[in-house]
């Protein structure tokens, strides 16, 4: 299963925290971009998603906001 997975978050998030253990326990590959230390992926983020708020996660070309294992889950099934 090929997805393009990516989470948007910053350094002291313990939602972020949760969305990236449960994608580890999962066994699903991602990339992480903390917008802390990155704040030109930040502005875009929010140009994109009109939301100031971490984690979001981007499931190839589905956006999944705060921690939801369920729509985590729908978003990769939809991507297969």
């Amino acid at each position: 299963m090929n997805q393009d997975i990516t989470i948007y978050t910053t350094t002291m998030c313990p939602v972020c925290a949760m969305v990236r253990d449960f994608l580890t326990h999962m066994n699903i590959e991602f990339k992480e971009v903390n917008v802390d230390m990155n704040p030109i992926a930040m502005i875009k983020l929010i140009g994109k998603t009109k939301r100031l708020s971490v984690p979001q996660t981007h499931i190839n070309g589905k956006w999944v906001f705060g921690f939801d294992p369920e729509k985590i889950m729908v978003a990769l099934k939809q991507s297969n």
